[in-house]
């Protein structure tokens, strides 16, 4: 993987690049549509290409390793031959699905031992094995094994469980170093900076993260539970010690807002399940504001769902129609929203693109951040 960065910002932190890998280009900044078992739910492959215009999307090792199984998707020739996708894919090293269950799993040196959500099976993931996972599903960009803790959790429990992390982080590095891709392109392998919300554990996995050489980071352990103005701290933080040659990519944020400040302060990638889960329960986000399709001060408008909307289905169906699909619990509704929720994400990174080598993002990024917010 190679990354450049193609212009910068006087005003911000805020940086265009390009990230190459074997299956093709990424844009920066970009968001990156959330497809946890392989599929982005409710929207085909063809539409994540030429409508939404994705350019890499997510699969979760966690959810793949328990269905379909690595069997099925080494017999198919990795992910991208399984999923019809032929761009870039990024794989969680599913450790925030682990962690989130909190009732069935338990930490050790090892790893994490934990029960299938799906039928109660046992299994242990430790950092050797999500990569060798991550080697079966085939991956263009890999995470490591990391613990996220909760935003609110003490000091005493942040530092034991980044620590635990740095640990992992050491397995998982030379790993990841003595094993090869196996499907005939290249992968790379991003450590996450954990330390929930405390200045100096963050900076000290930040260190530690960027000392490794790794083609790309993450900042992960945010939007958690803390509060919004923690979180951009939070990334100022880290994005100061993390090498400014690298990709950066935010985990798991975040609403439209939270995206525009990220890349204001030196964020390159991100993604989130916002869009298509909010979209599928009637939130749709425009440039304008946010449209709730259920309230009935649509029910008679008859106006394009958005005029000047990034995706086609904004201009073939009206408000009216959508919000009566929703209330008819139509699963056209749900696939409209999606498409037109992750079409404006990617509308929005590539304005914010545009704006940053055009020299311009703080003036449009202040004026974009109030839009975004209002409730239609």
């Amino acid at each position: 993987m190679d990354y450049k960065i193609v212009s910068t910002n006087k005003d911000t932190k805020a940086r265009a690049g390009l990230i190459s890998t074997d299956h093709g280009d990424i844009e920066t900044p970009i968001f990156m549509p959330v497809g946890t078992v392989g599929s982005v739910k409710a929207v085909h492959m063809s539409e994540l290409r030429d409508d939404i215009k994705a350019q890499i999307i997510l699969g979760n090792t966690y959810h793949l390793y328990l269905r379909p199984g690595m069997d099925i998707i080494e017999q198919a020739g990795g992910l991208h031959k399984f999923n019809s996708w032929n761009r870039p894919i990024l794989t969680d090293s599913g450790g925030f699905q682990v962690f989130s269950l909190s009732e069935n799993r338990k930490l050790k040196e090892e790893g994490v031992t934990f029960r299938s959500h799906i039928d109660g099976s046992k299994h242990l993931f430790t950092p050797e094995k999500v990569v060798d996972i991550q080697r079966s599903i085939g991956s263009d960009i890999m995470m490591a094994l990391d613990e996220c803790p909760p935003g609110t959790s003490d000091y005493k429990y942040s530092e034991k469980s980044l620590r635990l992390t740095q640990r992992w982080l050491e397995r998982g590095w030379k790993h990841f170093n003595e094993t090869q891709p196996r499907y005939g392109h290249s992968q790379a392998f991003f450590p996450i900076v954990q330390g929930c919300t405390y200045t100096d554990l963050r900076q000290d996995a930040a260190k530690h993260v960027a000392d490794l050489g790794a083609e790309g980071n993450a900042i992960g352990g945010l939007a958690v539970g803390e509060p919004v103005e923690v979180m951009y701290e939070m990334i100022e933080v880290v994005n100061e010690i993390l090498p400014e040659d690298r990709p950066r990519y935010l985990m798991g944020v975040g609403t439209p807002a939270n995206i525009l400040e990220a890349i204001d302060r030196g964020v390159d990638m991100m993604d989130c399940v916002m869009p298509t889960r909010n979209g599928r329960n009637g939130m749709l986000f425009t440039q304008h504001g946010i449209m709730n399709m259920r309230n009935k001060k649509w029910a008679d408008d008859f106006s394009p769902l958005q005029e000047d909307g990034a995706s086609a289905v904004d201009r073939i169906y009206s408000k009216a129609y959508v919000r009566h699909l929703f209330i008819a619990n139509e699963l056209l509704a749900m696939q409209i929203a999606s498409i037109h929720n992750l079409a404006f994400y990617l509308w929005l990174v590539g304005e914010a693109r545009r704006h940053i080598i055009a020299g311009d993002f703080k003036t449009w990024k202040t004026a974009m951040v109030e839009r975004v917010t209002r409730r239609l």
